[in-house]
């Protein structure tokens, strides 16, 4: 018999530990290579560990058990045959059975987050088409089957095996996973909060603590970004494959600003001031685990479908829990949108060590005075969120307007005024 451990790998240098939050496989499955065995949260990412080599696997470690970077958390027996059939599968009795059940397995292994939504509503990740990368079957592919058939007829037979919620999540909408069941009559629930959770909070009080922060506020006209994408949405999808939103244009907006006013792209460094000569932008995304900034990179040498596709990737790793460390780190600047939820304004948080955060807010249609008569518009609220040690208000004002007037006029970013 041969017998091969399975170790937590290496995250990087700053991490060191981990929380095993969930296996899956149970004791004794027998897997395959490059299966999906364990899902790892850490104080920064959520990851996942796979086999190394098929083989019958014995679990030494259990759900929700803090373990070590190596800590050897499995064994695989190798000896096991490598055509015995994967977890959770059984023996075709019949050629014909064999040959019915094949298109059961998914053409790739599930993502965590596509695997929490298969289990919440029911649907069978095999019986629908993967839009993803290899023909994987992805949270929003599983998503769109629970919504198909939460809306279908009675009598059309929809491809679930149990019956889907009535309404589809949407971003704002916390996943049921996530809050754990309260027994009857219960008036309290508790459950462990996840290294991840914990960093979130502790990098936010220390940004509290460590600057001096103050947030400036403006409002935009949208009139002109949402003229220019009604008039090209359609040619830019054709070309390129994917929609033309807004993220990419106040990235655009927020590049151009941080030239005009570099102090904005700077950050303390002990006793010294550490200028930026690149463009990282960090955009937040909020995922099942918490919010997350990946971050895109040379955002300056970027087209707007270079920004789209790179914003897309980074939210869709992001939120299906493949992203790495090194996609978080380095960023100068950070866009966060809270109109997606319906936020009309807020204050944000700055994401230490960066001097400066950028809040988008919901688009409403108000009536505002434009050259001397009231018209309606659809208006929405800038809020910058600075670090006041290091940059003054002026400087403050001036990156805000610089973006609200890129936004409002958007041939002001080619001409580079």
């Amino acid at each position: 018999m041969a017998l091969i451990e399975v170790k937590i790998p290496p995250l990087g240098e700053s991490i060191s530990s981990g929380i095993l939050a969930k296996w899956h496989v149970a004791d004794g499955d027998t897997v395959r290579k490059d299966q999906p065995l364990f899902e790892l949260e850490t104080d920064k990412i959520t990851s996942e560990g796979t086999a190394e080599v098929a083989g019958r696997i014995s679990l030494r470690v259990t759900p929700g058990t803090e373990v070590k970077i190596g800590q050897v958390v499995a064994t695989l027996d190798t000896a096991v045959s490598a055509s015995a059939p994967a977890a959770g599968t059984a023996p075709a009795s019949t050629p014909a059975a064999a040959s019915a059940a094949a298109p059961k397995a998914p053409a790739a292994p599930l993502s965590p987050a596509a695997r929490r939504v298969a289990e919440e509503t029911g649907v069978d990740p095999a019986s629908i088409p993967g839009s993803g990368k290899g023909g994987r079957v992805t949270k929003g592919d599983l998503l769109a089957a629970a919504a198909a058939a939460a809306s279908a007829p009675a009598s059309v037979s929809a491809p679930v095996s149990a019956p889907a919620p009535a309404a589809a999540p949407t971003p704002a909408a916390a996943p049921a996973a996530s809050v754990p069941t309260a027994a009857p009559g219960a008036r309290q629930s508790r459950r462990r909060l996840t290294p991840l959770r914990k960093r979130i909070a502790e990098r936010l009080v220390q940004a509290q603590h460590e600057a001096a922060m103050l947030t400036t506020f403006n409002e935009v006209d949208m009139s002109a970004v949402m003229a220019l994408r009604a008039r090209y949405q359609d040619e830019f999808v054709k070309r390129h494959g994917l929609k033309l939103g807004f993220m990419s244009f106040f990235t655009k907006a927020v590049v151009h600003a941080l030239r005009e006013v570099p102090a904005i792209n700077a950050q303390f460094a002990g006793d010294e001031i550490v200028q930026n000569h690149y463009f990282d932008i960090g955009v937040a995304v909020s995922t099942e685990k918490g919010l997350m900034v990946p971050v895109i990179r040379n955002a300056d040498q970027l087209g707007m479908a270079g920004i789209e596709q790179a914003i897309g990737d980074a939210a869709k790793k992001a939120r299906d829990g493949k992203i790495a460390l090194s996609d978080l780190e380095g960023g100068v600047f950070t866009i966060t949108n809270g109109g997606i939820f319906g936020s009309m304004l807020s204050t944000p948080i700055l994401n230490s060590p960066q001097s400066a955060i950028l809040g988008l807010h919901a688009i409403n249609e108000r009536p505002v005075a434009v050259a001397g008569q009231v018209v309606i518009r659809p208006m929405m609220y800038l809020a910058l969120s600075y670090d006041h040690r290091l940059v003054d208000g002026r400087e403050a004002v001036t990156f805000l307007v610089k973006v609200k007037q890129a936004i409002e006029d958007p041939s002001r970013l080619l001409l580079a005024l």
